[in-house]
């Protein structure tokens, strides 16, 4: 074996890697556990341990934070562990009625609402539709009548064509998707969740949301729900406002010692002391505070500022120390810095009745949007109130444009802003107010209450074109305030158009048959391959484990999220890497039955092997590529467990397995690659499958036709992925049946609400009651009906915690999903193929691969239509079950490369004109029985399993796998075979 040196090398240093890459989640874990621990069962304290810990060195070997590693870990999808997952999309609609400023013209108004209904059923974008619906309407008008206006002149003229408007269209609608994504974001990241997942599609204007560990779906669509709210205040300086904290924290440490349990009549007295020498002491308490920028409130001296200064126990002063070592404030709207943990007290403080009586009125405090680089600090800034309303000094609707720059004179970034002219009016007057004096004064810009940015602003601004940089703006940071700015001149709200909510204790149920399928898979696979190939299993044992670590290690490294899906794909890579190993030692024992040496039948067996493994596991990754880019969610997370798993596997069956045996060889071990068993199994097998393929024709003609006509006649169980509404997961208190739950909620939901059983002590209610409500508390209408309904009998009356997940899918969504899967399925059969045609050259191999995975879509598409209300189990048609046929299709084509290649060698080597091909093909196909069955056998154990113990969320799903492998072991030998040779009788001579 060459390069063994090079293998060895590259096999340590990915084991260091995916060891380092693993080791996050263990140091993470204890973290956890350590707060466990601490806290006791108080959840509050468990929070604020990790919190606390967030900063702090917890990986001493390369002193990584808490945070990082957390960062880092393996991160578990939804299913596992609960949460929520958004769908938003962006009302493109009303962004195309705001350009056109609500113009009542009948036709513009008409083609909107024809678009309208064509984007439900149309997989094109709405501006296209939009366009092509007015100039149906009205060939000769003009669109640029209807948009272009003195704001947007520099990108639209009034004799601009129609294809130039739909061009401006479709760039504004990328910029409202951009800002409302920027806008999103924010708020999750204030809202506080660990690890949240969020992803833009341009292509669908929609935006994925998701938030691990969410306990509080009504807030969450709220908080995702409101419009963006962007304002420009005046600021205060620290200077003006430092006497206010000091009062503000001689109040509350008067409270305190009023309510400590001492001597009433002293503690008044005190604490009236207290109170009317907070200005005298103003001085001598700066002069203690040691505080520094950016400095961690939770750093101070807690024991003392708790009993004598509250506030500044959680709240640091912005200061710096002059030259001689003197604390003096510093200059700015800052005006004090608050470790995460600590804000929610600081805020409470701030909202006391006693405090707020001595707060000026034009006085706001609001926090920065993000925390100071590297760290879980918070900036406080004082915001002034302006006018009789006590308001901002402008709104964000006074913008027409905004974008980064690189700053010219002095190098770095910035972000150039445009102003209309009304507000270009009311800006030179608040920025020549703003810089007059020596102390130029900082104009805040805020989005939803957080301060994004405020820049001192240096010289008055006329014209309406301002300039915003900073020292340490980052391309990103420009990028982000852009689309902040632009996000109060667009009004394109955000919709929520699909949501699924997963309890914890679902997805706990689910972590724990993922995890208990995962591990009988492997034990199943390893005794097997030790009782069947003997000492040769062993090392098979060995490459599946360090496959299993590999493949973890790489999914962490890659950030991947690991879903349930995802669990019962690395089942499946552990089923195609058993399968690499048995056509390796398929090989090897008949290498061995010629009378070779073991090593030179071991040389031979890998490279005899090699063409056929090659073949299988690239087809089945172009399955797994497919799934990637057609799929989402759950699905991708699946598609990325099989394709990096493929790669795991063909480096440890071709290479680590070889390198195992080599040492082998040079320790003189005896290597057995049989059992006396198992020696002779399939051996001069001759059963005639080319002389029966008619009747498998006729059996499988029968099925697909049953199948057909009940596609036609019954339909399928769509899930709600398919068929839109929304989806409840409930969990009973005792034994309820379908028909009591269907009794209880169709007078309300309806009667054409779905309830089926959801494994032994659950029920899934389907219903598309409110579909159409698109207000944001539509979803809360619906559950407070369901909880209704089911409470108006004993033994379906639940409360809301029962309710362990709920999905919800508008029908735009359900539209596209079905187009997608078919679109997907149809291109998986063309990809795979095509290559079957490149690898094989003949175009009899690539017709048979295609009939022969067209068969097997067909089977288990009838076998879900035929069965679908008689099995005791839910047979649904969803997204999983489409990542589960596409598997099938590349498990089959696996299977059937595997047939075609020995058929291929075996015709060139009887390239006779008196060898009967029909003769040689059937021959082939037995040659290669023995490795047929032991592999369909190894994945039907693992399958099995995956079904008993792999939860009822998969059920489904691993019930798809199940059939589909074996219909497609019965495919690659009957079906796809036969084809060739019926149509290939001459070119096979």
């Amino acid at each position: 074996m060459q390069g063994k040196g090079v293998i060895k090398f590259f096999a340590i240093l990915l084991a260091v890697v995916c060891l380092y890459q693993l080791s996050f989640t263990w140091v993470a874990h204890k973290v956890e556990n350590d707060a466990k621990v601490y806290s006791k069962g108080n959840t509050d304290k468990e929070k604020a341990y990790l919190d606390s810990m967030s900063t702090q060195p917890v990986y001493p070997l390369f002193n990584h934070t808490y945070q990082y590693c957390l960062e880092r870990e393996l991160a578990l999808g939804l299913d596992l562990k609960g949460g929520m997952n958004v769908t938003m999309q962006i009302s493109l609609r009303e962004l195309v009625q705001s350009l056109a400023n609500n113009n009542p013209d009948v036709v513009f108004n008409q083609a909107l609402a024809n678009a309208q209904k064509r984007s439900v059923t149309e997989q094109k974008d709405y501006i296209t539709l939009f366009v092509d619906e007015y100039e149906k309407l009205a060939p000769n008008a003009k669109l640029a009548s209807i948009f272009a206006n003195s704001n947007n002149q520099e990108k639209l003229k009034f004799n601009s064509s129609n294809s130039d408007v739909e061009k401006y269209l479709k760039d504004q609608a990328d910029v409202a998707v951009q800002q409302s994504y920027t806008v999103l974001h924010t708020r999750i990241d204030q809202f506080g969740v660990t690890q949240p997942n969020i992803q833009l599609q341009k292509s669908t204007n929609r935006i994925l949301i998701e938030l691990p560990g969410v306990k509080e779906p009504e807030r969450v669509r709220k908080l995702l729900s409101g419009s963006a709210k962007l304002e420009f205040y005046q600021t205060y300086d620290n200077s003006e406002v430092y006497q206010l904290f000091v009062n503000v924290n001689g109040i509350l440490a008067a409270k305190n010692k009023a309510a400590a349990p001492k001597d009433t009549t002293r503690a008044a007295v005190t604490a009236g002391k207290t109170a009317t020498s907070v200005k005298d002491s103003a001085n001598s308490l700066l002069a203690k505070l040691k505080t520094t920028t950016g400095k961690d409130s939770s750093g101070l001296n807690k024991s003392q500022l708790a009993s004598q200064n509250p506030l500044f126990s959680v709240m640091s002063l912005v200061t710096y120390q002059d030259a001689n070592g003197q604390q003096q404030l510093n200059p700015g709207p800052i005006v004090g810095y608050s470790a995460v943990k600590d804000t929610a007290k600081v805020n409470a403080y701030l909202r006391s009745a006693d405090v707020k009586a001595v707060l000026p009125q034009n006085l706001k405090l609001l926090w920065g949007v993000k925390p100071i680089e590297k760290t879980k600090v918070f900036e406080l800034y004082a915001i002034k109130l302006s006018g009789a309303e006590n308001g901002p000094v402008l709104t964000g609707d006074v913008i027409n444009d905004a974008r980064n720059d690189i700053d010219q004179t002095k190098g770095g970034y910035e972000v150039t802003m445009y102003m209309n002219s009304q507000g270009a009016q009311k800006w030179k007057t608040v920025t020549a107010e703003a810089s007059a004096g020596a102390q130029k004064r900082a104009i805040a810009i805020v989005l939803d209450d957080n301060v994004y940015s405020a820049p001192n602003v240096q010289n008055e601004i006329s014209g309406g074109v301002s300039s915003i940089s900073g020292g340490n703006f980052t391309l990103e940071d420009t990028k982000d305030l852009a689309n902040v700015l632009k996000a109060g001149r667009l009004p394109a709200p955000a919709r929520i158009i699909g949501e699924d909510v997963v309890g914890p204790s679902l997805g706990q149920e689910a972590i724990s048959a993922g995890l208990l399928s995962c591990v009988l898979g492997l034990v199943v696979i390893l005794i097997f391959m030790i009782a069947y190939y003997n000492r040769a299993g062993t090392v098979a044992v060995v490459a599946v484990l360090v496959n299993v670590f590999f493949l973890m290690g790489i999914l962490i490294s890659l950030r991947a999220v690991l879903t349930l899906p995802g669990i019962a794909g690395i089942i499946l890579i552990l089923g195609v890497a058993v399968d690499a190993n048995v056509l390796v030692y398929e090989r090897v024992r008949e290498e061995l039955a010629l009378g070779k040496s073991i090593r030179i039948a071991i040389a031979d067996g890998f490279k005899h092997a090699l063409p056929s493994i090659l073949d299988a596991n690239i087809s089945t990754f172009l399955t797994g590529v497919i799934l990637f880019l057609f799929g989402s969610g759950p699905i991708q997370g699946f598609a990325t467990t099989l394709m990096i798993g493929i790669v795991t596997t063909l480096f440890c069956s071709l290479l680590i397995s070889r390198l195992i045996f080599e040492f082998m060889l040079e320790k003189g071990w005896d290597i057995k690659f049989s059992r006396p068993w198992s020696s002779h199994t399939f051996k001069n097998a001759n059963y005639g499958f080319v002389k029966n393929r008619f009747k498998f024709y006729a059996f499988s003609g029968v099925f697909i036709i049953a199948g057909l006509i009940s596609m036609v006649t019954r339909g399928f169980n769509y899930g709600v992925d398919f068929g839109g509404g929304h989806t409840y997961i409930i969990k009973f208190n005792g034994k309820v049946t379908t028909e009591q739950v269907h009794n209880a909620v169709d007078a309300t939901l309806g009667r054409g609400t779905e309830v089926k059983t959801f494994g032994a002590d659950k029920i899934s209610i389907n219903t598309n009651y409110l579909i159409d409500d698109n207000k944001a508390d539509a979803d809360d209408k619906v559950q407070a009906a369901l909880l209704q309904a089911l409470s108006s009998t004993p033994a379906t009356k639940i409360n809301a915690s029962q309710i362990l997940s709920h999905q919800k899918v508008e029908a735009t969504i359900a539209n596209e999903v079905k187009a997608s899967a078919k679109w997907t399925i149809i291109i998986a059969i063309l990809v795979i193929s095509a290559y079957i045609l490149i690898r094989f050259r003949k175009w009899q191999f690539s017709l048979g691969a295609m009939i022969a995975t067209a068969h097997d879509s067909l089977l288990v598409l009838s076998f879900f239509s035929l069965f679908k209300d008689i099995l005791p189990f839910s047979l649904d048609i969803d997204q999983a079950f489409i990542a589960a046929l596409l598997t099938v299709i590349g498990y089959s084509i696996n299977d059937t490369v595997v047939v075609f290649d020995r058929i291929r060698e075996f015709l060139e080597l009887h390239h006779s004109k008196t060898d009967d091909p029909k003769e040689v093909i059937n021959h082939a196909i037995n040659n290669t029985l023995s490795r047929t069955i032991i592999t369909a056998l190894t994945v039907i154990m693992i399958l099995v399993i995956l079904f008993a113990f792999g939860g009822d969320v998969i059920r489904g799903f691993s019930f798809a796998l199940l059939i589909g492998v074996i219909f497609g072991t019965y495919s690659s030998i009957c079906v796809a075979t036969p084809v060739i040779i019926d149509f290939g009788k001459k070119d096979l001579r």
